[in-house]
């Protein structure tokens, strides 16, 4: 067994494979609405990395404290023709407690 690999052999019963399934259609559900949104927010969110891209290229970022450093146009990072920003949900919610 490799570090990366999560998955734990164990039985379940019909009851818990009920729930597993319910609860699979249930994120997939919550997964493909926040997908379709996602999707929908793409004019929008295009128009946030364009207001980012002046404010760093015409007033700069905060390098160190009061410094600024302005970044030249040619050197802001340009979106890949063929792809499109993705949902992706890897790791989960953390832990609400702090122990």
């Amino acid at each position: 067994m490799t570090f990366k690999n999560l998955f734990i052999d164990h039985e379940r019963s019909s009851e818990e494979e009920q729930w597993v399934r319910e609860e699979l259609a249930e994120q997939e559900q919550r997964f493909a609405k926040i997908d379709q949104q996602m999707h929908d927010l793409a004019p929008t969110r295009a128009k946030w990395y364009e207001e980012f891209f002046d404010r760093i290229s015409v007033r700069g970022f905060n390098a160190d404290g009061d410094q600024k450093v302005k970044i030249k146009r040619e050197n802001l990072p340009a979106k890949p023709q063929d792809r499109e920003d993705q949902v992706i949900w890897k790791y989960g919610v953390d832990s609400d407690d702090n122990g």
